[in-house]
């Protein structure tokens, strides 16, 4: 058969040949040696999946640590599968977690970047032109079989018990002459393009995969499609023509697409293209029953980014326990450099689980309370407002009405070498600093302490504290009240015979603390009175006393 009439009767609106695409229109990257250009290639369904950050965070640390390029690619040549404003949704739910692209498809529905279009449905002829320079060598050919002739095939080779699959002579069309195809043509029946595989049943590939390493499998010989019925590619023919004309040099997906590297390499192979090198990394896993599974958009609502959005973990927390899930070697680090920015950190995919990482949300909450100890009090309190305008308006409202006293107390116990910990996310914040803004809460009960005896500290104390006071000052004034009351000032006296006093100079702080706040355990309570002042401290004991 002559394949370049066959091309040109298959493709007679392609002009432009694969070569063209490769020398001139999609000319090779300006970038330092041993630059990294990776991309990330999402479908358009909106949804964003943990795993899917992940992804997009060790590509973006690859390119952006090397001096290279990470991309957009949004790949909707499955049109079911996407979502209305699907493509916005994923460009603003990554950027709330500082990924950002250096090319790809914008918010404002334009583009940029010089490789694009960056949407597979705008590649159409591309794709096209490639798989007509594969017609012309006899490696793809139209495929005129109808679903009934797909089934038939494969019940044949039940029956027959053979390697399922389109493939050596159960492709009924791979040896269709000129005539049959033109005939065929010219009476409107739909066909694809496939691929002529040149693989044999029994031949074997390897590769190196960059995570997982050697790799060997079963060579592909099955005729795939290239191309549908409407001229769209395939996943597969689309990844080898896209990835070689953007100059991707590392592919780092899923390790679910292993099974297909065989198909990807004979595509770059039969195009006559170098293949990228493969990240294949492996699922976050959940711990379950005692078992192990992938989580699950179905299950889990940690699967979805939205949720940490939701919640109120900041983006530097999440990305800093995505990267102690991505390299083993991070927490050390982190260890030894306490206030370096993330970004500093070496990523290295020799570091990275071939088996994957479990999510743990406690290790989360843990990774969240250290990062957040570490921001400022201003830029605390424009986190906090800024997820209280979009998920808590009424707790947006106190903190803008009341921005001094909010920045103050995000300020307690901030400094030194070991601040507190204890805010983990944005959610939880409002219930933890609500006697900030109100005396309107529920107090937890004291136990040990009598009812008359409380009202006794806090009557006494009423007249001896002086918010102009040092701390030792203030200290001080809660020990010279305590004998008079039955208490002692001395802890270690109490605790060596408990029965000598009603409490102790600790007893004396909770009553106090408890009437300002309704808390047991609160940031330091000197602080607190300061920022209550000393007309709210009085009101607020008086309305504990009443309701004793």
């Amino acid at each position: 058969m002559d394949n370049n009439k066959l091309a040109q009767l298959l493709f007679p609106h392609i002009n432009v040949e694969m070569e063209e695409y490769l020398e001139k229109i999609y000319p090779k990257r300006d970038l330092p040696e041993g630059a990294y250009v990776t991309r990330f290639a999402p479908s358009p369904t909106g949804f964003i999946h943990i795993g899917g950050l992940f992804t997009a965070l060790v590509n973006e640390r690859l390119a952006h640590q090397s001096g290279g390029k990470i991309f957009l690619r949004i790949e909707d040549t499955d049109k079911k599968r996407e979502q209305e404003d699907g493509i916005n949704e994923i460009i603003t739910g990554l950027a709330a977690f500082g990924i950002n692209f250096d090319e790809g498809k914008t918010l404002d529905g334009t583009e940029k970047g010089d490789y694009g279009p960056y949407v597979q449905s705008h590649r159409a002829e591309i794709y096209q032109s490639f798989c007509k320079s594969l017609v012309k060598k006899g490696f793809a050919y139209p495929c005129f079989c109808t679903e009934e002739d797909l089934t038939e095939i494969r019940k044949v080779q039940e029956e027959k018990k053979v390697l399922p699959g389109y493939h050596t002579e159960y492709a009924k069309c791979r040896n269709l002459s000129y005539e049959e195809i033109e005939e065929n043509i010219k009476a409107g029946k739909p066909y694809v393009v496939r691929l002529k595989s040149p693989g044999k049943i029994g031949g074997r590939v390897k590769y190196k995969d960059v995570v997982k390493g050697d790799i060997e499998m079963d060579e592909n010989v099955a005729d795939i499609v290239l191309l549908k019925t409407d001229g769209i590619p395939t996943y597969h023919f689309a990844h080898a023509c896209d990835d070689t004309l953007m100059g991707t040099t590392h592919v780092v997906r899923s390790d679910e697409w292993v099974p297909s590297v065989n198909i990807h390499l004979q595509l770059f192979y039969v195009l006559g293209l170098k293949a990228p090198k493969y990240c294949h990394i492996s699922p976050i896993m959940k711990e379950d029953n005692g078992g192990k599974r992938k989580l699950s958009k179905r299950k889990d609502p940690e699967a979805a980014v939205s949720y940490f959005t939701e919640e109120g973990y900041p983006k530097e927390a999440v990305l800093e326990y995505l990267l102690t899930l991505a390299n083993s070697q991070y927490e050390d680090w982190r260890k030894q450099n306490k206030t370096a920015d993330l970004h500093d950190y070496k990523f290295a995919m020799k570091n990275m689980s071939k088996s994957g990482a479990l999510f743990d949300l406690v290790k989360l909450n843990n990774v969240s309370g250290e990062v957040i100890s570490r921001f400022p009090a201003e830029k605390l309190y424009e986190y906090v407002l800024e997820w209280a305008n979009e998920f808590d308006k009424e707790f947006a409202e106190k903190l803008t009405a009341n921005k001094d006293k909010a920045v103050t107390f995000f300020g307690v116990d901030r400094s030194g070498n070991k601040p507190r910990k204890d805010i983990t996310q944005w959610k939880g914040v409002a219930k933890y600093m609500d006697y900030i803004f109100s005396d309107e809460f529920e107090c937890e009960a004291i136990e040990n302490i009598s009812a008359d005896d409380q009202k006794a500290v806090l009557n006494k104390y009423a007249t001896v504290f002086d918010l102009n006071h040092t701390k030792d000052e203030w200290f001080a004034g809660m020990k010279s009240i305590c004998e008079e009351l039955g208490f002692t000032p001395d802890v270690k006296a109490f605790k060596a015979d408990p029965t000598a006093f009603k409490g102790h100079v600790g007893d004396i702080s909770t009553i106090i603390r408890v009437a300002l706040t309704g808390r047991k355990n609160t940031p330091d309570l000197y602080s607190i009175m300061a920022i209550l002042g000393a007309d709210e401290i009085k009101a607020r004991f008086n309305k504990y006393i009443a309701a004793l």
